[in-house]
């Protein structure tokens, strides 16, 4: 039995943490609201701060939602950093900058311990399946003494690289996400707006080359009106501004994923910003004066 702290137990982060306690481990939990009940009915120790958490774990997992809120966590008052001792583990599964994931690894490579930027793809449906995609950034030594519990929550786990590598394999992922669930729409609506039955259209395209998990989960999300979120357009619109503000940074340009934020954008501008990801097409259909349906 180890014992792991899990800090943010939102829509991913709660059902991640309930299969680690599923599979016997204690947890040490810091939530700043009442963490589920679930959890503190399986015997989760609730800590008054990050910090406790670090001090009574031995690898504390972090899943919050963006960059600030990751180093709030770590370097805060009463943060990770004050409760660390050396040969500790944090792992850090929230999708943040790769700039910024490097510099809170030194920092915390400076306390003697080890760093992990592991952020995941697959939604609150993997989450809950234990299905997740995780990409890893770090030292194999740590990864090999975190996979096992990488494995109790994901499928598909990859060490990419060093430091900030899994941070930069997740705003990848991002991108194709976005650009494909744009793909989707402008397909569908098109297919609608001809006069083709659109859910129809999608079972013919899953046959085919054009055959996607988005086309199959979102395209029928799409169809069937159903933006109740999985995984929420802000969080999108934060992730392409990382790739986005990460691609100046290279002087690399991304036409494609800046026309995908814009189409975020606007569904936000018309009160989607807590809609389903792929509500996405919403914008495409103001556009066209025509609803996939």
């Amino acid at each position: 039995m180890a014992k792991l702290g899990f800090i943010g137990l939102g829509i991913m982060g709660a059902p991640m943490a309930k299969h680690l306690q599923n599979a016997g481990h204690k947890l040490f939990l810091y939530e700043r609201r009442t963490p589920p009940q679930d959890l503190i009915d399986g015997q989760a120790t609730v800590c008054t701060s990050a910090k406790e958490v670090a001090k009574r774990a031995d690898i504390v997992f972090v899943m919050v939602p963006d960059t600030p809120d990751v180093g709030a966590v770590l370097f805060g008052e009463d943060g990770l950093a004050e409760g660390l001792t050396a040969g500790k583990i944090v792992v850090d599964m929230s999708s943040i900058s790769p700039i910024e994931t490097k510099e809170y690894a030194k920092k915390i490579k400076a306390l003697g311990c080890e760093y992990l930027d592991a952020p995941v793809s697959g939604g609150e449906v993997g989450a809950k399946a234990a299905s997740l995609s995780i990409m890893v950034g770090g030292s194999q030594a740590a990864f090999d003494d975190v996979k096992p519990f990488f494995e109790l929550m994901g499928k598909n786990i990859t060490l990419v690289g060093e430091n900030g590598a899994g941070q930069t394999c997740k705003v990848a992922n991002q991108i194709v996400v976005a650009l494909t669930i744009e793909a989707v729409g402008e397909a569908l609506l098109f297919a609608s707006k001809a006069g083709a039955d659109p859910a129809k259209v999608r079972a013919a395209l899953m046959g085919g080359f054009a055959s996607s998990r988005i086309l199959e989960v979102h395209g029928e999300r799409m169809v069937k009106r159903n933006f109740e979120p999985g995984f929420r357009i802000a969080l999108h619109q934060k992730d392409l501004n990382l790739a986005l503000q990460t691609a100046k940074t290279l002087g690399v340009s991304l036409p494609n994923t800046a026309t995908a934020q814009e189409l975020f954008n606007a569904c936000a501008a018309n009160g989607g910003a807590a809609w389903d990801h792929s509500g996405m097409v919403r914008a495409l259909e103001m556009l066209a004066n025509h609803t996939v349906a």
